[in-house]
């Protein structure tokens, strides 16, 4: 059997680029000898002393609330059960837009629905869904500083999630959307680690022209 190399991925649940990285990286699972290792980090750590829009300060308010249920699972079950239950949050949150008001919907409660909404993913993934009390409790803020410094620290201030570790060569992103499959999921891999493993190479980058596209 082949021996399958670890990569680490670091991600927020609420990120939509974060989502396509990591559907990305399972699909790369398939035809690399690769294991996926899940840990959280935060958008509201990675934002709380930067300058930012006052709209994304809002959506940011409650942003704690699903990584603390994730560790909160994670000191509950082991590790290990990360990537699964960040799978179900993730569907929920991306692809079924549960923290979208429908149409016509005036009286939308986004606290109350990312609470539902993370209840419904810890059922699914097999876990106690009285879990979900820890989205409003401090308990678990100290982990969850600590995975996103362990992430950030290895890429620099400067980026977001997703964050990814492997072989000693860490990079943030990619950023892609859709996320490629099969083959095609493959050889961005290759490329992917090929600049990034090169001394010296920092940056590649382009404008996005399209938003996540989630299937």
């Amino acid at each position: 059997m082949t021996e399958r190399t670890p990569v680490d991925f670091w991600f927020d649940p609420l990120c939509p680029w974060a989502w396509m990285s990591s559907r990305w990286v399972l699909e790369v699972e398939k035809v690399r000898p690769v294991e996926p290792r899940w840990h959280i980090m935060s958008l509201f750590v990675l934002n709380e002393d930067k300058d930012i829009p006052e709209q994304y300060r809002e959506f940011l308010r409650d942003a704690m609330a699903p990584v603390r249920v994730v560790q909160a699972a994670a000191e509950k079950y082991g590790e290990h059960v990360i990537g699964d239950l960040y799978t179900q949050i993730g569907v929920r949150i991306h692809n079924e837009r549960r923290l979208r008001p429908a149409e016509g919907e005036e009286d939308f409660d986004a606290v109350a629905a990312l609470r539902a909404l993370l209840a419904d993913a810890l059922e699914a993934a097999g876990l106690d869904r009285e879990l979900v009390a820890a989205a409003d409790s401090t308990d678990f803020d100290d982990a969850v500083r600590r995975s996103h410094a362990h992430g950030i620290d290895l890429v620099g201030q400067e980026v977001g999630t997703p964050v990814i570790s492997v072989e000693g060569v860490a990079f943030f992103g990619p950023v892609i959307s859709p996320a490629p499959k099969g083959e095609a999921a493959a050889r961005l891999w290759d490329g992917v680690r090929l600049v990034a493993g090169t001394d010296g190479f920092f940056e590649l980058k382009r404008s996005r022209t399209r938003e996540p596209i989630f299937d």
